[in-house]
């Protein structure tokens, strides 16, 4: 188990930005090479494992954007990647962290994280698509970083505090240093970034998922020229650059790959991209910062349906929501089929007072795209809203038992509304016990659970349910505490 927790570490380490940490050096480290037989031993299961903690563990400590369409997006945008990479059977995670500034990074269990400020950056589908085919390759090929022989006597929640830390700290190098001193990750002496060579094979291996995916594969070479231009023009690189240092030859490299392919159609970038990005940057920005925005917004580069789309989301954001109906209604008509348009025009009818209308449009959408994740999202949201408990009950459940392993905790808040709303306080304290565990706040859980015991549930099943759950929360959160 602790030799595995090393190799783990070593493979959790792609990607993330380094760390300067020369104080936090106690000792000289011997460090295993990279391809060490040892780092064979590691099996999906484990690295499964340490994946989930390491993922709670940044629930814990950094803002994630949670929009249900932002992140539906990007999740299957990844998929969609992921199916043409080398190992399509494999198990992904994509989830967006609320920042800034240009950067990726991956961990273990195929868990892949982008920045908001990523997405923004693009100028079209395949540049973000080739960031993700980018990280995609990294962990298919098995760059394995070295992994530090301290870290073969960590426990799993150590191993996962620590690499959440090194995140934190690419971020913010001050709070990025309290919060691996916190975790007493002194034994961390650096972390180590890729080589080149696994640079170029990532790019080699990327830029192939990118052609079978039927994206355009110089938006590998178009996305890092661009970086490395703004980084001489800024002097200061984005984070990305720091992990995976992009080189003129690296670019050189990528477009004479591109010469070499298959001359193809041109690509038809998707709508759905620059509606995202649209709605993140309404989202990014102060209301009537927003709105100004998008009123002066003249770029050809960007269809009109997004640009209005993205007025809309301002005019939303910022209370207007007369403004944004007549826009959203055109948009609609003109693309009825368009998932982002019902949701929006919905959202804007509820906001304006219109529940009945907001309802109705939620409903026929969802007809018309049963099952969809976000449309039942956003409309089990309205029916809440609306006092409409049963029917949101019966809504999330389904959508529940359909998708157990949902990274969406906003679902489960919203269960504990609708059983609370249906006096089912044993349910609600249930769902709300699972919605602070999957944002990583375990002694939170354990209270939810505490409370639904109290209220001593007749059916033996559910209560020896929610005993298994409690027992097994305690069991994490004396791992935590021992980890502190």
């Amino acid at each position: 188990m602790m030799l595995m927790l090393r190799n783990l570490l070593g493979l959790s380490l792609l990607a993330l930005t380094s760390v300067p940490s020369p104080a936090l050096a106690d000792a000289p480290l011997q460090l295993p090479e990279i391809g060490d037989p040892a780092s064979q031993a590691v099996s999906p299961q484990q690295e499964q494992e340490l994946g989930e903690a390491f993922y709670r563990r940044l629930r814990q400590t950094v803002e994630f954007v949670d929009d249900p369409e932002i992140v539906n997006y990007l999740r299957g945008l990844g998929n969609h990647l992921a199916a043409s990479s080398s190992e399509p059977e494999r198990g992904f995670t994509f989830f967006i962290v609320k920042e800034n500034s240009i950067n990726a990074f991956a961990a273990p269990g195929g868990y892949i994280g982008a920045h908001s400020g990523l997405i923004l950056a693009a100028q079209r589908e395949s540049e973000l698509a080739a960031v993700m085919a980018h990280e995609i390759a990294h962990v298919t090929q098995r760059h394995l970083a070295r992994a530090y022989d301290s870290a073969s006597r960590m426990n799993l929640p150590t191993a996962a505090a620590i690499l959440a830390s090194i995140l934190i700290a690419s971020q913010n190098s001050e709070a990025g240093q309290a919060a691996l001193m916190s975790v007493q990750a002194g034994s961390i002496q650096r972390q180590i970034n890729f080589t080149r060579s696994n640079e170029k094979e990532a790019d080699r291996i990327g830029m192939q998922t990118l052609r079978d995916a039927d994206f355009d594969p110089a938006g590998m070479p178009d996305f890092f020229d661009r970086l490395q231009q703004q980084s001489r023009y800024y002097g200061t690189p984005p984070p990305f650059l720091s992990t995976h240092p992009v080189t003129s030859d690296r670019i050189s490299d990528a477009m004479s790959r591109i010469d070499q392919m298959a001359k193809e159609a041109p690509v038809q970038e998707s709508l759905n991209f620059y509606l995202v990005r649209a709605k993140l940057r309404a989202a990014s920005l102060e209301p009537q910062e927003a709105v100004n925005y998008f009123q002066k917004m003249d770029d050809d580069r960007v269809p009109a349906a997004a640009r209005d789309y993205g007025l809309a989301q301002a005019y939303i954001g910022a209370g207007q929501t007369e403004r944004a109906l007549p826009l959203l209604r055109r948009l609609h008509e003109a693309d009825p089929d368009r998932i982002a348009f019902r949701i929006a025009l919905a959202e804007a009818l509820s906001r304006q007072g219109e529940t009945g209308r907001a309802l109705k449009t939620y409903e026929a959408a969802l007809a018309l795209y049963p099952g969809n994740p976000v449309i039942s999202h956003y409309y089990a949201q309205a029916l809440v809203h609306a006092g409409e408990h049963q029917q949101a009950y019966d809504l999330l459940s389904r959508q529940l038992r359909q998708q157990p392993q949902t990274t969406d905790p906003e679902l489960y808040r919203l269960l504990a509304k609708a059983a609370s709303g249906l006096d089912r306080p044993a349910e609600a304290y249930e769902a709300m016990g699972e919605y602070y565990y999957r944002n990583g706040q375990t002694h939170a859980a354990i209270e939810q659970y505490e409370l639904a015991l109290q209220q001593k549930p007749e059916d033996f099943y559910a209560s020896s349910r929610l005993e298994a759950r409690l027992a097994r929360l305690k069991r994490e959160a004396l791992a935590e505490r021992e980890q502190d």
